[in-house]
């Protein structure tokens, strides 16, 4: 059974009525990953399908939710990888690689579709693995802040203010009390990110998953015009790089972060060593939401490119907001990792480049900016809303540490 829920928009309807922009033809290039307004063959001038796949693992197709794999004799005296897990980033990067063959243009963290002078952004994504600690720990009531999150950074890099949100609930047996407290976490991140919980799908699917169990998928649109799209085209070396800090793991690397809990012999209860709070509760801190910190930073100007640092860590995500030749810098020692990567790192003996390219290790979002806009974030940006100056762009592209 599906049970599909809106409520309606009336500013947004007449938008869409009036929605008669052609469609630009950009050269697809997977370099060039911010602008997704080309039609594929078969599709009118009215339609756009954009397909962006991440690491949640990608997590973006879903990659990141298979079950963990059994711990071999040669694995438990080495270090895990994400892949030992059963999370194949570079298997992502390939399917990626083909679906850009049938839709040319993608690559981005969000689709840009147009509209007048302005560009509709979407993305879309779910929480990964990290519902499986949501069952553990009995913590149903912020994955939803979680779910609006994933989204919505994702297309605030492109300059984006988010207008709405859709979600998914899927699940065996519907249990009224639990999908309360899923959609009122959803319903605090929308506030969050001062946009709509438009609608959504409750899905009820006998037998499809475990009792208790449930999935999330969630979708956001935004706007920006088209002369303030945020695409990384300018990016000069010299530029610098500005990091804005995670709650911890936010909800990329859990099937990882699953292999390590189990090899560590802690329970989730357990207190996390060398921190102050449950193991469960630091792996369950909702994603922190940075629509308003970013926007308000953009507004002021100065601001050429923004990478979100999900799956892929990073090594992945950084790159892709830069033009070709270009790569970054990043200064190790420049910002305070949180105690939680330290113990995953320690407890599943996990070499530094493999941390790198899962975790976020304490940045959630990457602002790519001029040397004077550099210092104005970093005066204005204190407290709950911090910010650090990280790296600096360099000629040669890819990501090194210093």
């Amino acid at each position: 059974m599906a049970t599909m829920r809106f409520s309606t928009n009336l500013e947004f309807n007449g938008c869409l009525a009036n929605l008669n922009s052609p469609y630009s033809q950009p050269k697809s290039s997977l370099t060039k990953p911010f602008l997704c307004v080309q039609a594929p063959k078969g599709l009118s001038g009215n339609e756009s399908i954009q397909f962006s796949v991440k690491p949640r693992g990608f997590g973006r197709m879903g990659v990141g939710s298979s079950l963990p794999k059994r711990i071999s004799r040669v694995e438990a005296k080495e270090g895990l990888t994400y892949k030992d897990a059963g999370v194949d980033i570079d298997a992502g990067t390939e399917l990626v690689r083909r679906i850009a063959k049938m839709a040319p243009g993608i690559g981005g963290f969000g689709g840009l579709f147009p509209l007048g002078d302005s560009y509709l952004v979407a993305g879309t994504d779910g929480v990964g693995t990290k519902l499986k600690l949501a069952f553990e720990t009995g913590i149903h009531d912020t994955i939803g802040i979680d779910l609006v999150a994933m989204s919505v950074n994702d297309i605030i890099t492109s300059g984006a203010k988010p207008l709405f949100f859709l979600d998914y609930f899927a699940t065996s047996r519907l249990d009224v009390d639990l999908a309360e407290k899923v959609i009122k976490g959803i319903v605090t991140g929308c506030q969050q990110s001062d946009c709509v919980l438009l609608g959504g799908e409750t899905a009820e699917m006998p037998d499809f998953y475990a009792n208790g169990e449930y999935d999330l998928s969630g979708f956001a649109v935004g706007v920006v015009k088209k002369d303030s799209v945020i695409d990384g085209k300018n990016i000069v070396a010299g530029d610098l790089l500005i990091g804005l800090p995670s709650s911890g793991v936010h909800s990329n690397g859990f099937s990882l972060v699953r292999r390590v809990i189990e090899r560590s012999g802690l329970s989730l209860k357990n207190k996390l060593p060398g921190g102050d709070v449950t193991l469960g509760e630091a792996l369950m801190a909702p994603t922190v939401i940075y629509v308003k910190q970013v926007l308000d930073i953009i507004s002021k100007g100065g601001v050429k490119g923004i990478a979100h640092i999900t799956g892929g860590g990073f090594t992945d995500n950084i790159p892709r907001v830069f033009p070709d030749g270009l790569g970054a810098v990043i200064y190790k020692n420049s910002w305070e990792i949180p105690t939680v990567f330290n113990w995953i790192q320690e407890a599943g003996k996990i070499e530094d480049e493999e941390m790198r390219r899962t975790f976020n290790m304490g940045i959630g979002m990457v602002l790519v900016v001029n040397q004077e806009a550099s210092q104005r974030i970093l005066n204005d940006n204190h407290g709950s809303q911090s910010a650090y100056l990280i790296g600096e762009v360099a000629e040669g592209e890819g990501v090194r540490f210093l």
